[in-house]
């Protein structure tokens, strides 16, 4: 499948070389998994804390074959909260890679269960009919 990477800046002056940035570590993260169709990040600057100050938001939306998820890191850099974003996608991507290959290798290697009835049952379901 085609990906779909989409960038949006919010209340920030767009960067290229956080753009690039991105674009790096989205490119790390089809490697890890080739199950990814679509993914979105979005960097804002929501308002400022009064005791925190200046915070920024990183937020990712990862579609992947079978299910999305969204993550999001808060820091006063920016380049921190892309990083540590990056960070926890690669490890719930994993974690969502390993389950589905689980399930796939346990759908495989589920035998057939056949419960074939006992000659005494059979008898008797005989009997019955006469």
């Amino acid at each position: 499948m085609q990906n779909m990477n989409n960038v949006v800046y919010r209340d920030l002056d767009e960067s290229q070389a956080l753009t690039s940035t991105i674009d790096k570590k989205l490119k790390k993260l089809n490697r890890i998994s080739t199950q990814i169709h679509s993914s979105r990040v979005v960097l804002d600057s929501p308002h400022q804390h009064k005791n925190k100050g200046k915070m920024f938001r990183a937020q990712i939306e990862l579609g992947v074959k079978g299910n999305s998820f969204t993550l999001h890191q808060d820091d006063p850099s920016i380049h921190v909260a892309v990083r540590d974003l990056f960070k926890a996608a690669e490890r719930k991507l994993k974690e969502v890679s390993a389950k589905q290959a689980a399930t796939k290798e346990t759908i495989r290697t589920a035998p057939l269960e056949r419960t074939p009835l006992l000659e005494e049952e059979m008898e008797y379901q005989g009997n019955d009919l006469h």
